[in-house]
């Protein structure tokens, strides 16, 4: 079937969001989310990267959940309680009216984000190594 005109596709999945392990073998099949959670379950993880980088990318909350597949609430609420987090902003904010409002990443909202893909690298590379023992190990899964 075709895509609706003016509907847009989920840019990101879960599928897109998991860090893949390995291209090719069996740890291929095998996936790393990490999510570094802070006292009162707050946390960052991969769906609020993907938020944020889509608001960067959209320069709007309301376009970033669309393309994410999300409510426009969820959006708001997910990046109220990131916010929450930190002493400085992550996303500023212009209410809507004749000119539209929008939003967009701080330098530090940038900084964040960037840190936290950073992370996750690191921890896909100590998993790849660690794992790579067992690869033959694996049943096919």
């Amino acid at each position: 079937m075709a895509p609706t005109k003016g509907k847009r596709k989920p840019v990101a999945t879960k599928a897109t969001r998991r860090k893949v392990l390995a291209e090719q073998g069996p740890l291929s099949r095998a996936a790393l989310r990490l999510r570094i959670v802070f006292p009162d379950d707050r946390q960052i993880g991969p769906g609020k990267a993907d938020l944020l980088e889509a608001i960067g990318r959209t320069g709007s909350i309301s376009s970033a959940a669309r393309d994410l597949g999300m409510s426009y609430r969820r959006a708001w609420l997910l990046v109220d309680e990131f916010s929450k987090l930190f002493k400085r902003p992550i996303v500023t904010t212009a209410a809507g009216g004749a000119h539209g409002g929008g939003a967009e990443l701080t330098e530090f909202g940038r900084a964040l984000v960037a840190a936290y893909r950073r992370i996750e690298d690191r921890a896909v590379e100590a998993a790849r190594a660690e794992l790579v023992a067992f690869e033959s190990d694996l049943n096919d899964v």
